[in-house]
């Protein structure tokens, strides 16, 4: 089958839900994933085909397209801060908010720090952890999540990127905490815990509902700031004094979370907005 072909009949399956643009972004995603035909050559090269074996996979890849299910997790693996990441359904899919993020912590570190000791809570596919460590020099990254499986992913990533990273099993919503580090406490400690209020729900996109884990996205009504309070108590007994707290956060819950890092004593507090112009990040310094 002539490769281009396929394309028609991605574009005649799914423009109706994607658009024309998507679906071409999607096929010529695993064009040069799995085949390592890139656009340019398919252009160049409008006769290139494809044997059975592989229309089969082109064919089941547009079936779960159909389907909604994120290319990320039809690839398995995605694009964070320009380094490559794997991505199942125990985590979530890094977005490109969490990169400002990111770039918010390096503009406001402090290198004369040495060595810079980071801790991030919640860590998911390691992200966060593994590009600051890729990127700070000097830098002792540690990193935590509930659950083995994420963990696991995130231990890969960390070798695709061939970072050290220190891996913990630990329930940030536990009473007790064991030590983490005898020697000192955190310069940062930055988390993007879950914070999608249930009422929320009805304005997720069907791709997320269906396949990105729900433990990962989602707090009750009634206590949306669960994570983020647990997190701040832990971090006025775990960071340096003007050690910096940085948090990912629900773009509606702004002032409920400058109000809760003031209450816990955190000065210098600061609002961001994302590139879409709503509240998604803040940063506190420990008094």
């Amino acid at each position: 089958m002539i490769l281009k072909e396929m394309l028609n009949q991605y574009h005649k399956e799914l423009d109706e839900f994607y658009g024309v643009d998507e679906v071409d972004s999607f096929f010529y995603l695993l064009t040069d994933h799995y085949l390592g035909i890139n656009r340019l050559t398919l252009a160049l090269k409008p006769d290139l085909t494809i044997g059975t074996s592989q229309k089969e996979r082109f064919l089941d890849w547009l079936s779960r397209l159909k389907f909604e299910e994120p290319i990320q997790y039809i690839i398995g693996e995605t694009e964070f801060f320009g380094l490559t990441f794997k991505v199942n359904t125990h985590s979530l899919i890094p977005r490109p908010e969490t990169e400002e993020l990111v770039q918010w912590i390096i503009d406001k570190v402090d290198l004369k720090i040495n060595p810079l000791k980071i801790l991030d809570v919640g860590t998911g596919s390691g992200c966060i952890a593994i590009t600051l460590a890729k990127y700070l020099p000097n830098v002792k990254v540690y990193a935590l999540d509930v659950s083995v499986d994420v963990l696991n992913l995130a231990k890969e990533n960390a070798r695709l990127n061939k970072v050290d990273v220190t891996f913990i099993e630990l329930d940030i919503l536990s009473v007790n905490h064991p030590v983490i580090d005898a020697e000192s406490n955190f310069d940062i400690i930055v988390s993007n815990p879950p914070y999608v209020r249930q009422a929320e729900r009805t304005k997720m996109k069907n791709n997320v509902l269906k396949y990105e884990p729900d433990v990962a996205l989602f707090v009750t009504d009634d206590n949306p700031l669960q994570f983020y309070e647990a997190i701040t108590k832990f971090s006025v007994n775990n960071l340096n004094k003007n050690g910096m707290l940085f948090f990912e956060i629900n773009q509606y819950l702004g002032n409920d979370m400058k109000a809760l890092l003031a209450k816990q004593n955190f000065n210098n507090i600061e609002l961001k907005k994302d590139m879409f112009g709503n509240d998604r990040m803040i940063k506190g310094i420990k008094i």
